[in-house]
């Protein structure tokens, strides 16, 4: 594996982590950090691929965007489309002060993490 793209997947995997461990809290959990490294994850993940093909792509939040670029290498991965659509909205949405995630949320958040991070890895050749 490239020097790159192992730098991009451990990224992805500490906010991976991240949010899993706030997932998990019974005590004041952090909905919005919980989305926010879910999204974080997939964006990572995705940056990783695209760096993997050799693909280039400009600095964005923007999972469809990414997306985009990545099925014209592996179409496959358009079968995650719906998951980015719910990440994407995370990128920034609840960073800031107006809206709040909900417990809901940072769960369907972690379904999406979760199934595109099991999709990606087998396209990066990586077990689970």
């Amino acid at each position: 594996m490239k020097p790159l793209v192992k730098e991009w997947v451990e990224k992805a995997e500490g906010d991976y982590a991240t949010a899993r461990r706030e997932s998990r809290v019974r005590k004041s959990p952090n909905y919005d950090a919980v989305c926010f490294h879910a999204q974080q994850c997939v964006e990572k993940y995705f940056k990783a691929i695209l760096q993997d093909v050799g693909a280039r792509f400009n600095k964005t939040h923007n999972l469809s965007a990414l997306l985009n670029l990545i099925i014209a290498e592996k179409p496959l991965l358009e079968s995650v489309r719906s998951h980015v659509i719910l990440l994407n909205e995370y990128a920034v949405e609840f960073r800031y002060p107006g809206e709040s995630a909900e417990k809901k949320m940072a769960r369907e958040a972690m379904e999406s993490c979760r199934e595109v991070r099991l999709i990606v890895r087998a396209a990066l050749g990586l077990g689970q």
